[in-house]
């Protein structure tokens, strides 16, 4: 069975060819600048490269292309579209009423449209591509959704309320949704695989780093917190985005600035983070290179980054009532060994002790860079969603 896993963003098409026979991946690309002109980058697993211009007024004719590519030409992984069995989405959120992955209908996009105030980058494309995947496969052709808020759906909610008067959780449904959450789902289920413990009475902490940042407290192998909120905005610095801050910063910006709501957002989401703070880049490892030059503002932003990371795993310790293991994984969490070295150590107090040469050793790779001695161990676990949303879909369709 093959499954076509899908990331639509407003204005790209990410896209992986899966072999769900022994999980391969056929192929894989991206239509970027859909709306605007057009471009494809595909790949073969054997290493055949399409690279090409094309128009892409909407994501129908990005899904076109996508059939195009893996049927035609110097990419083509298949005889026919047929071959494809079903395809896989991935969606941001799925507020409350979506605990788990669902059988795609128009009911669901519908929903899916209608919290565009939830998610408003991310919704309202992925609805869009839905409609526009139903055009060019057909409606036979079963979807299914993976939702990012998921995995989170089993916070209490002493974890997922906020401080906010009652009823505009009863009326907006405002509350802690938490996103990631396919790749947490997926790095929680690697640890107990390839160490073959139990999720009863296990205390994990999932740390997912890169440009958008989230930490997960896994207690029997169930969220019991995150640290992203009814947005991806909160948590801790990211690389354009603010993280949690004082709610009196945007008033008080907004009133001396005279910035109106909308202005504010786009501010916290894309001029903040390790963007704002060091003036440099929203790439960590732009960063990196500037602190080593003597870049102070470089060097605070990684600070704080380190910092606010480092609170959030000894809050979560104590929310647990232990740790038995930290996993890193993402861009920053499987490729940094500064930062993963930077964020555990002397962290003693709390049972882990983790070796600085392992550390450099075991980057975007299964292993434990914890040393043998310490209580507390730590992962690096590379994520992979897209085999998440082709297991999901598979298991669905197949019911």
């Amino acid at each position: 069975m093959k499954v076509l896993v899908i990331n639509a963003g407003s204005s790209s098409l990410k896209y992986q060819l899966i072999d769900m026979t022994d999980e391969s991946v056929l192929a894989k690309g991206n239509c970027e600048r859909i709306g605007i002109d057009g471009h494809i980058g595909h790949k073969t697993s054997d290493g055949r490269a399409v690279e090409r211009d094309v128009s892409f007024p909407t994501h129908k004719e990005a899904f076109m292309e996508v059939v195009d590519v893996l049927t035609k030409g110097e990419g083509k992984v298949i005889d026919d579209m047929s071959e494809i069995a079903a395809v896989g989405h991935r969606v941001l959120h799925g507020s409350e009423k979506y605990k788990t992955s669902t059988v795609i209908t128009d009911e669901v996009i519908d929903d899916i449209m209608a919290f565009r105030e939830l998610g408003p980058l991310h919704n309202p494309p992925q609805a869009i591509a839905m409609r526009a995947c139903q055009e060019v496969f057909g409606k036979d052709t079963p979807m299914v959704g993976v939702f990012d808020t998921s995995f989170h759906q089993t916070m209490p909610p002493k974890a997922y309320m906020f401080g906010v008067p009652y009823e505009y959780y009863e009326k907006y449904s405002i509350r802690r949704y938490g996103f990631h959450g396919t790749s947490h789902r997926y790095v929680s289920a690697q640890y107990f695989k390839v160490t073959g413990k139990a999720k009863e009475g296990s205390k994990l902490i999932v740390c997912h780093l890169g440009n958008g940042s989230s930490i997960t407290a896994v207690k029997d192998g169930k969220v019991l917190d995150t640290s992203m909120g009814l947005t991806p905005l909160d948590g801790f610095i990211m690389g354009t985005r603010c993280g949690g801050i004082d709610p009196s910063v945007v008033t008080y910006i907004a009133n001396k600035e005279g910035k109106t709501p909308d202005e504010m957002s786009t501010l916290m989401n894309k001029k903040s983070g390790f963007l704002g703070i060091s003036g440099v880049s929203s790439d960590c490892r732009d960063l990196q290179k500037a602190a080593s030059e003597g870049n102070e503002r470089a060097r605070l932003a990684l600070d704080m980054f380190v910092y606010q990371i480092r609170k959030f795993i000894g809050g979560y310790a104590a929310a647990m009532g232990g740790l038995d293991a930290i996993a890193f994984t993402g861009g920053i969490g499987e490729n940094d060994s500064e930062i993963r070295y930077d964020i555990c150590k002397d962290m003693e107090f709390l049972g882990l002790e983790v070796c600085k040469e392992r550390c450099k050793e075991v980057s975007r790779h299964d292993a434990k860079f914890s040393t043998d001695s310490s209580e507390v161990e730590a992962w690096v676990l590379p994520t992979n969603e897209e085999i998440m949303i082709a297991r999901d879909t598979v298991e669905l369709i197949s019911k």
